[in-house]
């Protein structure tokens, strides 16, 4: 009896499983408009921080090419300086209300004597321009290079006079200002130390160390030394006549900055979640001004229900349903991140590629443990991991796409040359490499060498993501138009997703206009997503049937 009725249901299992199977999704009649599933956030990264004369909280932004102001209560931001004029890694005030700020990517510092006044440059061809301050009593500045460079200068402010080198090589002078002894106090962010600095002949005295990977540095006029530390998240209060170190806060990792306002109050950036903190050292209250759950997302794949996220400053989880956020990666927490701007995907890995660092990172999906780290690329800006353990990589700077495998990674295969800036690559359902590239095409090319490249579609406004819908067409990113397409493989004719989309973040001088790729992924039942650079937010836009 028992055996005849579990026969019996089995038999009814099947059946309506076979009833229940349902068919792909078709082409939807149309789409409905964006949402935003993680919501927008200001900045695009958040590093330096400086009180003005007029009380006013101003924060820079590298990638975000943009200098902000903050209101201090209310957390809302609004930009002061556009891009890229406005890209600023640190600020300074000085003695008569002038601001001075660091282009980092540019090798530049810029000034100006108040809101009104015209901007100038002071000083140029200093690449990794990080962080610098005045000092005020006599007006003089000081600048550091740190990551691209390694050294400390005094700018003329009129810009007359070329820069006075005072030392090099410290171990990265980074987020420093002037005392109003005239000594300069700052960390040194690959020694674990806070120093003091003798603008004069650069004479160096450690005040304390032990610190994991101190970012910044700023006296409150009572006798400490506040220090950030980007890798543990700690605030800690040094005082200057014995060194000893307290822990005042725990924050998160990937501080960058702090500012300290006349009334004590101590402001804290991060630049991973796009956020300013505030905190009363006499009180230990802490108050969140603004954040985001993105810093700047870039790159996008999606498994199931779950997306992954290049975020620059970290590499994420997005939950395709509520919009949740949980890091995988944390810049500074996690030391091998090294600043993806786009993700590839296979059943067993993760691939980060980083135009900045040169490099692809390859990460165990279960274990989450880097397996491989490609260096020495040139400007890749995507990579797929491949099922055979091989690594295909799109580099910019070559116009090529190549496969590479064997021991670490040296053995080379060119799939292509000669492309028109690539910029994302998917493998499409009928096993060949779709490739977008700058120059306005998205571009077949097939991975046996059995036909030759062509092209999909041309005439695109800089495409950048690219993914596949389960019908078989293909949605591109046309940021230079801030719009998604459809198009058909077939025919290469195409019809509008969406427009007037906040993407298609333009670069600052001399770095790749595909500057944070806009990513694209493409659900089961047809639902799109995509990155979006110009506010940091992640959309869903569903199909209408």
């Amino acid at each position: 009896m028992n055996r005849i009725l579990s026969g019996a249901l089995l038999a009814a299992t099947l059946a309506f499983g076979a009833c229940t199977t349902t068919a792909p999704p078709t082409r939807p009649a149309a789409w409905a408009a964006p949402e935003a599933i993680v919501a927008p956030s200001s900045f695009a990264g958040v590093h330096g921080l400086a009180i003005d004369r007029q009380g006013r909280l101003l924060a820079g932004s590298v990638v975000g090419n943009t200098l902000w102001e903050v209101d201090r209560q209310s957390g809302a931001a609004r930009v002061l300086v556009k891009g890229p004029e406005g890209q600023a890694d640190d600020i300074a005030v000085g003695p008569k209300g002038e601001l001075a700020w660091t282009n980092y990517l540019m090798g530049a510092l810029r000034m100006r004597d108040s809101d009104a006044a015209p901007m100038r440059v002071v000083a140029k061809d200093l690449p990794g321009l990080n962080s610098l301050d005045f000092d005020r009593r006599n007006g003089k500045l000081y600048a550091s290079q740190v990551f691209l460079g390694d050294a400390l200068w005094e700018i003329d402010p009129a810009g007359q006079k070329p820069p006075r080198l005072i030392k090099k090589d410290m171990g990265g002078f980074n987020g420093f200002e002037v005392g109003p002894d005239g000594m300069l106090y700052g960390p040194l962010w690959f020694k674990g130390q806070v120093v003091k600095i003798a603008p004069s002949d650069g004479a160096m005295t450690v005040i304390a160390d032990g610190f994991q990977i101190p970012a910044a540095a700023n006296l409150d006029g009572k006798g400490n030394l506040w220090v950030v530390d980007a890798r543990s998240g700690e605030l800690v209060r040094v005082e200057l006549a014995s060194g000893r170190k307290t822990v005042a806060k725990r924050l998160k990792p990937s501080l960058d900055n702090l500012a300290i306002a006349p009334e004590g109050t101590i402001y804290v950036s991060n630049m991973a979640d796009n956020s300013i903190e505030a905190f009363n050292p006499a009180t230990g209250e802490l108050r969140l001004l603004t954040s985001g759950k993105l810093a700047v997302p870039a790159g996008l794949k999606i498994d199931g229900n779950d997306l992954f996220v290049a975020d620059i400053f970290g590499f994420r989880q997005v939950d395709a349903s509520s919009g949740a956020v949980r890091d995988i990666f944390r810049m500074q927490r996690d030391p091998e991140l090294e600043y993806p701007f786009a993700v590839g995907l296979s059943a067993t890995h993760f691939a980060l590629a980083s135009w900045f660092t040169g490099t692809v990172q390859l990460v165990d999906r279960k274990t989450l443990k880097t397996t491989g780290v490609i260096h020495g690329l040139k400007a890749p800006v995507d990579a797929i991991p491949m099922a055979d353990g091989s690594v295909i990589v799109a580099e910019i700077a070559t116009g090529s796409v190549t496969r590479a495998s064997g021991p670490k990674f040296e053995d080379r295969q060119l799939l292509a040359s000669g492309l028109a800036g690539p910029v994302q690559m998917i493998v499409g359902k009928d096993g060949a490499l779709y490739v977008t590239e700058a120059a306005g095409k998205l571009t077949r090319i097939p991975l046996d060498a059995s036909a030759p490249l062509r092209a999909v579609a041309e005439g695109l406004a800089m495409p950048e993501g690219v993914a596949q819908t389960p019908w078989g067409s293909f949605i591109v990113a046309e940021t230079a138009a801030r719009r998604l397409v459809e198009i058909d493989p077939a025919s290469g004719s195409r019809r509008t997703v969406a427009e007037n989309l906040p993407i298609g973040l333009e670069p600052g001088p001399g770095l790749p206009p595909p500057y944070v790729q806009t990513g694209v992924a493409v659900g089961s039942d047809g639902t799109i997503y995509m990155t979006a650079d110009r506010n940091n937010a992640l959309y869903r836009i569903r199909p209408q049937r």
